[in-house]
């Protein structure tokens, strides 16, 4: 498979992803088993490898233990628990636990117990995940961009190395590009940090 195909393939991956709609999370609340077994059957595309887990009892423990996500009531999880569970699934993979603390504390505090009349978390997340068809769109055409760029480089290598190597610019392109999106959201968190404690 040429790099290329790889690309087509990793398209047609992103075609088949869609984000969990708050009408398909369940209305009443559930164990921690349900929980898991809701987020698997729904977050499966995110796997690397099939034996990955989405989210575990251990994972669920630790969020909550680390004031990500409010206690349960009576060992069941509300609708806002699941909201707020899918939050952390998007941002654990860049962000430690405590950046994402300090990220999520604020809708927690403002949003997680709200009422129906006013925003509530269910109005922040469809929100934030409306932006995501525009926003999808906008990264694969900077994907092929950058695809097209990494074409154009080590065209003087010998034939049986510059598809590895070309291969490994537009790596090292969409690295750079997560660093920097990395460093732009903990830079975020330190003034949101700033913000609080000149507030205290």
């Amino acid at each position: 498979m040429d790099n290329r195909d790889l690309l087509k393939n990793f398209f047609l991956k992103l075609n088949n992803m869609d984000y969990i709609r708050p009408e398909d999370i369940p209305n009443i609340d559930l164990y921690m088993d349900q929980v898991t077994t809701f987020m698997e059957q729904n977050l499966s595309h995110g796997k690397r490898v099939p034996e990955d887990k989405i989210l575990t009892k251990t994972m669920i423990n630790n969020y909550t233990k680390n004031h990500l996500l409010p206690p349960p009531d009576k060992k069941k999880y509300s609708k806002e628990h699941v909201l707020m569970l899918i939050f952390i699934y998007y941002m654990k993979d860049f962000l430690s636990i405590s950046d994402i603390a300090e990220v999520l504390h604020p809708i927690t505090e403002k949003y997680f117990a709200a009422g129906a009349d006013s925003i509530n978390l269910e109005s922040v997340y469809r929100e934030v995940f409306s932006l995501e068809n525009e926003e999808m769109d906008r990264l694969l055409r900077d994907v092929m961009r950058k695809f097209e760029r990494s074409q154009s480089t080590f065209t003087s290598a010998p034939e049986e190395e510059r598809e590895t190597l070309q291969l490994f610019s537009l790596m090292c392109m969409l690295g750079f590009d997560v660093y920097i999106k990395k460093m732009m959201i903990t830079y975020l968190i330190d003034h949101m940090k700033d913000d609080s404690e000149k507030t205290e």
